[in-house]
């Protein structure tokens, strides 16, 4: 199909913004989403097709969704989930508000929007759904909860949606980064600040290790990799006859990835303690 119409979510920075110029340089035309109309009209202005699509507010979605439909004529062939955010604190200082604010955008939207541009492809017996998960959607670490939660789940529905999408020409895959280099950590620590008190903690002493590690600029212990490095992967998964149901970007999700299945979780989780 001649230059197929791919949607994809948070592309007002990081990984998002890297994805629609990479594929519209490699022959989709691509439809970028963001939160802020005023991002839309920065991708427009960069000669994107655009829409505004908030995550956390259902008739957002089923507008962008609309909009991204009626710009494709109908033939969405892809759908690249990943708009997302990280919600930082330890659960016990955690309000409940804020872990079903993490959940509408990580997964809830996630799932809204796929119900929404999925009958087209299925109409057409076509389609490519990539989710953007992470290493977190592997194994958890201290202080990022939320994040992990809402990873795993991530992980799990995209495994069942596979499954259930088997035979319909609609194939599934996972992108798991580790650490890019994006606005996550800038988007987190006004997140951390909203909802934590680190005064009142327990952990306050660890709350200050990690704001300064979220308002660090620069690699993570020089494993960080720019957002292009999520390119190659978004591109087999999209182009393949056989698309991999997993994608590790970053050595410390492939290292991850053997640890999972190698060691026993008490060796495991005193590896991940020790973790920043």
């Amino acid at each position: 199909m001649p230059h197929p119409f791919v949607l994809i979510t948070g592309c007002s920075s990081g990984i998002g913004l890297a994805a629609a110029r990479a594929l519209g340089d490699q022959g989709f035309t691509v439809i970028a989403s963001a939160r802020r109309q005023e991002d839309v009209a920065r991708l427009q202005q960069l000669g994107l097709l655009a829409v505004q699509l908030d995550l956390a507010d259902e008739a957002s979605i089923s507008r962008g969704a609309a909009e991204a439909l009626a710009l494709a004529g109908g033939r969405l062939y892809g759908l690249f989930n990943n708009g997302a955010y990280g919600q930082p604190g330890a659960l016990e200082d955690l309000p409940t508000a804020a872990l079903r604010e993490q959940f509408n955008t990580n997964l809830f939207g996630w799932h809204q929007l796929i119900r929404e541009v999925l009958p087209a492809m299925l109409a057409v017996g076509e389609g490519r759904i990539v989710q953007n998960s992470s290493v977190l959607g592997l194994v958890a670490m201290k202080f990022r909860g939320a994040y992990n939660a809402s990873k795993f789940a991530i992980e799990g529905y995209t495994d069942t949606l596979r499954l259930e999408l088997a035979g319909t020409g609609v194939q599934v895959s996972l992108i798991e980064p580790g650490p890019i280099d994006t606005r996550f950590r800038a988007n987190a620590r006004a997140a951390f600040l909203r909802h934590i008190d680190p005064d009142t903690s327990r952990h306050s002493a660890a709350y200050q290790q990690t704001l300064s590690r979220l308002e660090r600029e620069g690699g993570a212990r020089g494993f960080t990799l720019p957002s292009e490095a999520c390119i190659p992967p978004l591109l087999h998964a999209l182009r393949s006859k056989r698309p991999k149901h997993r994608y590790p970007v970053t050595f410390p999700t492939r290292l991850f990835t053997v640890l999972r299945r190698l060691l026993p979780s008490r060796w495991l989780d005193k590896l991940l303690i020790k973790s920043a």
